[in-house]
């Protein structure tokens, strides 16, 4: 599937994001993906404060960009986050483990800065290349 491809289906409305994500594309390059998405913040913490410093950057709505490393085998896909940017401005790694494990990990407990999780129909294998994902279905 191309970059294009994959795009196209996550603007068709027939993928369910999760409160607060409005809008996602993908870029791959060689086991690299990177993700940006415009993110509502206060929707995510759902009436939620805190009173820690560090959390007041995940306010409002903003451009958030994500780049990870990704790979799936066995039917098992592995995603370890190396970068997190606001509206281009790199999020320091403490205050966004603080804001997952604060906000993320009540609601979606499989996402972290390292997530594993099982791949839906009967995709055994997935390969991020340069502008493209290959799928090996069993």
């Amino acid at each position: 599937m191309t970059e294009e491809e994959i795009n196209d289906y996550m603007a068709s409305g027939r993928v369910k994001l999760p409160q607060g994500v409005k809008k996602v594309t993908f870029e791959g390059q060689s086991g690299i993906m990177t993700g940006v998405a415009t993110i509502d913040f206060d929707e995510i913490r759902a009436g939620q404060r805190s009173s820690n410093p560090l959390l007041s950057i995940f306010n409002g709505t903003h451009v958030v960009r994500v780049e990870a490393d990704a790979a799936a085998a066995g039917g098992v896909a592995k995603v370890h986050v190396r970068t997190v940017s606001i509206d281009g401005v790199n999020v320091p790694r403490m205050a966004l483990e603080y804001f997952v494990s604060k906000y993320l990990k009540p609601k979606y407990p499989n996402v972290g800065m390292d997530s594993e999780f099982q791949l839906q129909d009967r995709i055994d294998m997935a390969v991020i290349g340069y502008h493209k994902l290959t799928v090996t279905q069993k």
